[in-house]
């Protein structure tokens, strides 16, 4: 035998002793283990139920303010607008200033956007709110009583106001060559001489007794909701010096804004609200709704007490006789759920590849959507909490495809750490009650929410039923 040939017969001889020895070796670590030691990863699908609810109204704290009515397969909308005016605290007219040198006030309200048809006319009046006013530390529902805050019977306008969304009659040109759509509405002689004898600004609370505010409301159309982002009163005047002996008059304009600083509600009122909502539950076994800002929304029910069973008993791993108490202890590995998959799957979002938009088209899902604990939806927003694991879940609206290439929309919530905490806690709750609530996000430039709102302006989120695909995928686990 050449030594070639014996090298050769070395390796195949070392390949085949290690080869027999290999499974061993991997097997090695699983004969040490313990079953109380030993890593369990399992999954499961579990289906739940959906259904749609409502509640009689949400808290007012938006930053843009809607005005006007809409009508479409969703319901009527009406909004209203009331609001104070932030004093100029320490703020004196000029000297010589009277009621007299008041020439004309005027109502600017500013618009970015609207809802509807664009070219269908409404008309809008203001008056004054003579009976009450707010409070800026309390909170106010959108469903206010008006007449607990105004009479309706000072009509402030010069003459009522036509407006169609699209022209903007009385818009401004932006530095960029863009327009901001504006209103401009001159208020009448009775309210100019009311608002001019008020010249001493020491307060916010003295400002609010002599002038509670405005109540601004539409009393024609029922095509268009405008989405009013500023409100302001000028008062315009003109007050004459001296100067090298000789008197000189100047014109000039002092404006009172509805800002940060004052408490602005939008009043909202749906039209037959709770037929609505029951021609809704009616089609439940296919689809939920969710409408804002109705305050509609849709509950999914998540069958915790079977959830949990399932994973603790898939998780057991031994158990002992317990003599004293005459029962059988079950030993179990400790559970974290690692992937809770819920898909909210959105069936109404306009393509835009048709300019035939019908009423339907004009409202479209939310950007963003809450998954919340609904015992908690009153003090998270009450309270202005934020999103956590424990409580609610934040998610953008998105974009896929489905096996075929088309292009599907959904909301995507991982509950994990939310079920790893509520496996652990001895609630007693056989069901998990959630409810899918429209948002308005505030977001940093370090991409961190700082706000969550109920969201106050126009938006219908049509979706899958849980009894027509929605299922709640789990990966856990036991140590």
């Amino acid at each position: 035998m050449s030594k070639k040939q014996a090298l050769i017969g070395f390796i195949l001889a070392f390949v085949i002793a290690f080869t027999a020895c290999k499974d061993d070796v991997a097997n090695t670590g699983e004969s040490v283990l313990t079953p109380e030691d030993e890593v369990v990863v399992l999954a499961d699908t579990f289906a739940f139920r959906s259904a749609v609810d409502s509640c009689r109204a949400i808290i007012s704290q938006a930053d843009s303010f809607l005005l006007g009515e809409i009508e479409s397969d969703y319901g009527v909308l009406r909004a209203s607008i009331l609001t104070q005016l932030a004093c100029p605290e320490g703020y004196h007219y000029p000297e010589g200033f009277s009621r007299e040198s008041v020439d004309s006030i005027c109502l600017f309200m500013y618009y970015q956007s609207w809802v509807g048809d664009a070219n269908s006319p409404l008309a809008i009046n203001a008056y004054m709110m003579d009976r009450n006013t707010f409070r800026y530390s309390g909170t106010y529902p959108t469903n206010i009583n008006i007449s607990d805050y105004c009479s309706r019977d000072l009509s402030i306008l010069k003459n009522h106001r036509i407006v169609v969304a699209s022209e903007k009659l009385d818009s401004i040109k932006n530095n960029d060559g863009t327009y901001s759509p504006m209103l401009r509405m001159k208020l009448n002689d009775d309210f100019t001489q009311y608002f001019a004898a008020i010249q001493t600004f020491e307060s916010q609370e003295r400002f609010n007794e002599q002038f509670k505010g405005l109540l601004i409301e539409t009393s024609f159309g029922s095509s268009t909701i405008l989405n009013i982002s500023d409100i302001a009163l000028g008062v315009f005047y003109h007050f004459t010096y001296s100067k090298n002996g000789k008197d000189t008059t100047v014109n000039d304009m002092k404006a009172f804004y509805a800002n940060s600083e004052v408490r602005t509600v939008n009043h909202l009122f749906y039209e037959d609200k709770k037929q609505l909502v029951e021609e809704m539950q009616q089609d439940s076994d296919t689809y939920n709704y969710i409408v804002a800002p109705a305050g509609v929304y849709t509950r999914l029910e998540f069958p915790m007490e079977v959830i949990a069973d399932t994973i603790i008993s898939s998780l057991i791993y031994d158990s002992t006789w317990n003599a004293t108490h005459d029962s059988v202890t079950i030993l179990s590995k400790r559970p974290y759920v690692n992937k809770a998959q819920v898909r909210v799957e959105v069936t109404n979002v306009f393509s835009g590849a048709t300019a035939d938009i019908t009423r339907d088209d004009w409202l479209q899902p939310a950007a963003y959507m809450l998954l919340i604990k609904e015992n908690s939806m009153e003090r998270f927003f009450k309270n202005k909490e934020l999103p956590s694991d424990t409580c609610a879940l934040l998610s953008a609206l998105q974009q896929g495809a489905d096996s075929l290439g088309n292009t599907t929309y959904f909301y995507s919530y991982d509950l994990s750490d939310f079920l790893t905490n509520q496996l652990r806690k001895e609630s007693g709750d056989s069901n998990l009650s959630m409810m899918l609530v429209p948002v308005t996000v505030d977001i940093n430039s370090s991409s961190v929410v700082t706000s969550v709102r109920q969201q106050q302006t126009v938006s219908a989120t049509q979706i899958h039923s849980a009894k027509n695909g929605m299922s709640l995928e789990i990966v856990y686990s036991g140590f």
